[in-house]
């Protein structure tokens, strides 16, 4: 309890997609460890624990009346939401001449158009709040990344919608952030690769300078308090954004004797 003549602190709520993976298992630990209440959505949350401060929900992000549903459930619940992380993603390796059409927009499905039709079911409360959303891209979302052009093309557009989307939120008060880690080790040895190339995040073989799920909510976290616009996560991120920043073309040939011609 409050000590007298105090204000009782208000718990704050952030709803995170793809809550059941590594990265936002993660960071529902580090906000919880923080004070905060958490809410999970993902397609199978049968692994999430429930408690006062974590409520899995499931959701198939794809299906549009689904997401609208749950988004109204839990606005009805918390109809002021101080943070939203639109970290929900799926992967594809594999050259471009190797993948169809279908994949690839099944890529963005997820990737893209599930967190953009996210933010609008959100903005009103996180506005209410004056809060905050997390876009989780990657270094792929800003760089080239070989055998990627699905994954890296749904990046590129997300980092693009929720970049423009900062200045129309500015006025509320509300801020819209870019986390682009390098490679977290979610899913090493698990990456239950179909026939298009599509995978689990965080499963690729032909990464580097892995960072441990809790390591990149912490530098994700880190981003927040700072209201840090773009948070590269990891030494890799952070050196790949300066070095393609200053020199796009040696970035590429780097990047291509780093990961070009094996496969994940």
């Amino acid at each position: 309890m409050e000590a007298a003549g105090r204000p009782m602190t208000k718990k704050k709520t952030a709803v995170i997609s793809g809550g059941a993976g590594g990265l936002g298992r993660a960071l529902s630990m580090a906000l919880q460890a923080r004070g905060w209440r958490v809410v999970l959505l993902d397609l199978d949350v049968s692994g999430l624990d429930s408690s006062e401060t974590q409520i899995p929900i499931r959701c198939d992000l794809t299906d549009s009346t689904q997401l609208r549903s749950k988004a109204e459930q839990i606005e009805q619940q918390y109809p002021v939401i101080d943070l939203v992380i639109y970290n929900a993603g799926i992967t594809q390796i594999g050259g471009f001449d190797t993948i169809d059409e279908a994949s690839h927009r099944r890529v963005f499905d997820i990737n893209y158009f599930a967190a953009v039709a996210m933010a609008g079911h959100f903005l009103a409360a996180v506005r209410r709040a004056s809060g905050t959303h997390i876009a989780v891209s990657s270094v792929a979302g800003f760089t080239p990344l070989y055998h990627r052009t699905s994954y890296a093309a749904s990046k590129h557009a997300l980092e693009g919608f929720f970049k423009s989307l900062r200045s129309e939120e500015r006025p509320y008060g509300v801020d819209v952030l870019i986390a682009a880690p390098s490679f977290v080790a979610t899913n090493i040895g698990n990456d239950q690769r179909q026939i298009d190339g599509i995978a689990r995040p965080g499963s690729a073989a032909d990464g580097m300078d892995y960072m441990t799920p809790e390591a990149a909510a912490e530098e994700i976290l880190r981003g927040l308090g700072r209201r840090q616009p773009m948070i590269p996560v990891g030494r890799v991120a952070r050196l790949a954004w300066w070095v393609n920043s200053l020199a796009p073309r040696l970035y590429q040939r780097l990047m291509e004797r780093q990961i070009g011609g094996h496969e994940g």
